[in-house]
């Protein structure tokens, strides 16, 4: 399966934005998309994941409350919808297919080649 992640680009701090992550296979029940992004000089965070099968999302503590993991099943695309962006946000965000619900990079299999989204102050 390749992921094609897009979206990214620069906005202003209190911004939305709204990244999408288009699967080329099918996305089964038993998948977890995710989303993870890296700050420059910073080690890959995990910013939010869902379990396909039920749509529910889960989300890293520094996202949550103002970003959403909506999806299209008929596109096999998830979406990450970023509201009240923060200059802290400015990273390039990677989109992945998992088998769990997992903040943890080991356990996403597939990856897409990441979108860059710079927030200005």
């Amino acid at each position: 399966v390749q992921l094609q992640a897009s979206g990214g680009g620069l906005v202003q701090a209190g911004d939305s934005l709204r990244l999408s992550c288009a699967a080329s296979g099918r996305i089964f029940s038993s998948h977890v998309m995710g989303w993870f992004r890296q700050a420059p000089g910073k080690e890959r965070e995990f910013v939010s994941a869902m379990r396909w099968s039920t749509g529910y999302g889960y989300y890293g503590d520094s996202v949550k409350g103002r970003f959403t993991i909506p999806r299209d099943s008929a596109k096999n695309t998830v979406y990450l919808q970023m509201n009240s962006l923060k200059p802290e946000d400015t990273a390039v965000y990677y989109c992945a297919r998992g088998r769990q619900a997992s903040k943890w990079e080991n356990d996403y299999d597939y990856w897409g080649q990441g979108t860059l989204v710079t927030v200005s102050s």
